[in-house]
């Protein structure tokens, strides 16, 4: 796979497989830990002890409130979208200064498995080397990529037949996936308004929520791909 170089103003197609393909949570809790990683370690601010810090303001981390004595924000990277999956999650982001986006991935991959390690009593790696990153580079690229981590891998999950009965069944599918917690699709839907995401960035790029439904299903059904769609090149 070539190096993708990343500088600031790219649109970046993550993602990172278990260590040996193996689970990367085992409890739903285990889901909302990453999912509130994704929002309270997004800063320039050194937040290892994060969870620590919230419990003494008394935050409940599903509040996504941003401590007053934390400063401002300042992100790493804008967040466009999110799925996580039983073995792997998938984002893309914006690098929004130097350096964001492999900053963000080591505090967030690394925070993570300190959590996990710590919870079951285990050591060693949870996930499989260094994030796997493809540059966006096109505003059809960066709409079809969203598609696929979104839309396809949510309806992966889909307990009636997986991906493929959902292409047969997209409505049903879709009211499913939109109600995945740990997708960003709802937002996408126009359901949610999820904190973790760069609504800005987002609304530059795409126009929500019904264009972006009819574009995912002419791109689930296969209307809308390349004679040589690359997209699956991360997997």
């Amino acid at each position: 796979m070539r190096k993708e170089i990343i500088t600031v103003g790219s649109f970046v197609h993550v993602m990172v497989r278990g260590n040996k393909q193996a689970p990367i949570f085992r409890q739903k809790s285990d889901l909302w830990r990453m999912l509130f990683g994704l929002f309270y370690v997004n800063t320039g601010r050194s937040s290892l002890n994060w969870m620590r810090e919230l419990e003494k303001e008394k935050i409940g981390p599903q509040s996504f409130a941003w401590p007053k004595n934390w400063g401002e924000k300042n992100p790493l990277v804008s967040i466009l979208a999110f799925t996580i999956m039983p073995n792997h999650f998938h984002l893309i982001l914006k690098e929004t200064m130097e350096g964001g986006v492999s900053n963000f991935m080591q505090k967030f991959s690394m925070g993570y498995s300190k959590f996990i390690n710590a919870k079951y009593k285990e050591n060693g790696s949870l996930f499989q080397g260094k994030f796997k990153a493809k540059i966006l580079d096109t505003d059809e690229y960066l709409c079809r990529a969203t598609v696929y981590v979104l839309v396809k891998n949510t309806f992966e999950l889909y307990p009636h037949g997986g991906l493929e009965w959902a292409k047969k069944n997209f409505d049903d599918a879709w009211q499913w996936g939109t109600e995945y917690p740990f997708s960003s699709l709802a937002h996408y839907a126009g359901k949610t308004n999820s904190p973790i995401l760069d609504k800005k960035a987002i609304d530059e790029v795409f126009d929500l929520p019904g264009d972006y439904k009819k574009f995912s299903k002419d791109y689930i059904s296969g209307r809308a791909l390349d004679s040589e769609e690359d997209d699956e090149e991360l997997e």
